[in-house]
């Protein structure tokens, strides 16, 4: 996953009106850290308290810098293998989620996941990337 295509995403994502309303002005920025499954499991038991892997972690920053978001690679891979679609749908699709947590949107209730999927699916559509039914 090229740097370069994760930074277009995310700079695309932020033209969501939504999504362009809750980023801080002046250009922040973003940490993208793609990593291992053992790496994930390590940062979700230290800062979330859960014993196990997972695919994406948001972690806010202060100032200019509006946070850090993890992906695991290998579950990119057999999330993209399991919804049939290519490696950078996947990573694209983490890195949106990831950004969406940093801005303060998340997914507890049936309410906020369906406001979440209709963000990222509009996101998404700007880097004209669309999802296989039923990925969200």
């Amino acid at each position: 996953m090229a740097p370069a295509f994760v930074r277009r995403v995310l700079d695309r994502a932020a033209q969501v009106p939504e999504i362009a309303a809750r980023v801080p002005e002046g250009g922040p920025t973003v940490a993208v850290r793609v990593t291992s499954d053992e790496e994930m499991a390590a940062l979700n038991r230290r800062y979330a308290g859960e014993p196990h892997a997972t695919d994406v972690l948001s972690f806010a920053g202060s100032g200019d810098h509006l946070g850090d978001i993890a992906i695991s690679w290998p579950a990119v891979v057999r999330q993209a293998e399991r919804y049939g679609h290519d490696d950078a749908t996947e990573a694209a699709l983490l890195a949106v989620h990831g950004l969406l947590h940093l801005l303060g949107w998340d997914h507890a209730t049936a309410a906020e996941r369906k406001e979440m999927t209709r963000l990222t699916e509009d996101a998404l559509a700007r880097s004209r990337i669309k999802l296989t039914p039923k990925r969200l």
